[in-house]
């Protein structure tokens, strides 16, 4: 088991990793739209957090020596339902391997985000 961390991506605001390498997979925490210079959250609609998650969610992946082309499972979360249309837009183009995939609306995500993605991928 290896621990993964990298400055390109948010460091973990709880008493966990960015991801974790096992048995050939990588599985990545969930990934919100925190950009890492700053610590502050993307300003902007479900569009363009999706697009600093999917961003945050690659470095990890680098990091690990993977990347998106490898993921085979995210689990999505979403604060609005109604963001789906608009989120899937984003996500289609970033994830063209089409990997398996679960999308959920939540009560409140951290720091009051749009959007959090987490992976497994293959290494």
């Amino acid at each position: 088991m290896k621990i993964i961390q990298t400055d390109k991506a948010p460091a973990a605001i709880g008493p966990y990793s960015q991801a974790i390498c096992s048995g050939g997979l990588v599985f990545t925490s969930g990934q919100i739209p925190l950009v890492p210079e700053t610590g502050s959250v993307a300003e902007g609609t479900i569009k363009e957090q999706t697009l600093q998650v999917i961003k945050n969610l690659a470095a990890v992946l680098e990091e690990a020596g993977s990347g998106l082309a490898n993921v085979i499972k995210t689990t999505c979360f979403l604060a609005d339902m109604n963001d789906f249309a608009a989120f899937n837009e984003v996500y289609a183009e970033y994830f063209s391997g089409k990997p398996a995939r679960s999308t959920v609306a939540v009560k409140q995500l951290p720091r009051n985000v749009l959007v959090e993605i987490e992976a497994v991928a293959e290494l």
